[in-house]
């Protein structure tokens, strides 16, 4: 699932295999874009904030343009060398295609996909909150726009790209679990949000760079999370079965004993 720390490395993949060097074709799948013409466009860098891409180009006398691409839940962009197989070759996936003479960078799933002037960024991403991976990362920011919502469940919080750009799904459960608060606490009754977004930068910082996500320290199939996608398997401390909750389209993993309701408790169970 595509996070911040997704997000920022498929940007690094982009910037590597297309900085400074010029489109000799682009095919843009959807169709406000189908007639959007990149070619000659020199590619100047590809970033990351939070969720988003942001695949800067400019052209000799023309405006600089971004093509802004959101990867969703299930989107990917893929390089290949020029006469690579494509893998998957499932053309209703693809959704953009750039070309250069010797790379060919594919979006696959993209939901989001956009074309605009660099100078109105902020028109797309203007609203995010500090970027966990970004270089301008600011925690008293991030809580200072948590508490503006005292009344909110702190796992929906963290998952809105208005406070803090990067946390999804999986980081909202492990960071919580980690932390030992229930997901539907206030943000008000929470004890320290400094610790808890200190600990969501460090979690993504440390995945990075890795193709395998761990929020454990193990890479090893099954043991990469703590409760995240383990509805009903014991928790690695306290063996309760972790609890999943799907409400508002929004998947959160938690333990019932680690993680306590004040207004449920669950005992742990004896061994």
């Amino acid at each position: 699932m595509p996070e911040g720390d997704t997000v920022f490395r498929t940007a690094r993949i982009l910037h590597r295999a297309l900085a400074g060097r010029r489109l000799t074709a682009a095919d843009l799948r959807v169709p406000h874009l189908a007639t959007a013409a990149l070619a000659g466009q020199t590619v100047v860098e590809c970033a990351s904030r939070g969720k988003h891409l942001l695949l800067r180009l400019r052209a000799d006398g023309g405006p600089a343009l971004t093509l802004h691409s959101h990867l969703g839940m299930e989107g990917s962009w893929r390089v290949y060398a020029v006469g690579e197989r494509w893998r998957p070759y499932r053309r209703d996936l693809i959704r953009a295609v750039l070309r250069t003479p010797d790379t060919v960078a594919v979006g696959y799933r993209l939901t989001r996909l956009a074309l605009i002037p660099t100078a109105d960024e902020a028109e797309l991403v203007g609203h995010l909150g500090p970027d966990l991976l970004g270089p301008a990362w600011d925690p008293a920011e991030a809580v200072r726009r948590l508490s503006r919502h005292p009344t909110e469940p702190i796992a929906d919080a963290l998952r809105e790209q208005r406070n803090l750009a990067g946390i999804g799904n999986v980081y909202c459960s492990e960071v919580l679990f980690l932390r030992g608060v229930w997901p539907g606490t206030p943000v008000a009754q929470v004890g320290n949000l400094t610790r808890l977004v200190t600990l969501a930068h460090q979690l993504l910082w440390a995945n990075r760079d890795r193709t395998v996500r761990s929020t454990t320290g193990s890479l090893r199939r099954g043991e990469q999370t703590y409760v995240y996608g383990r509805a009903g398997r014991p928790c690695r401390r306290c063996t309760t079965p972790v609890r999943m909750d799907t409400s508002a389209e929004r998947i959160t993993f938690w333990c019932p004993v680690c993680q306590p309701d004040p207004a449920h408790p669950v005992t742990r169970r004896s061994p």
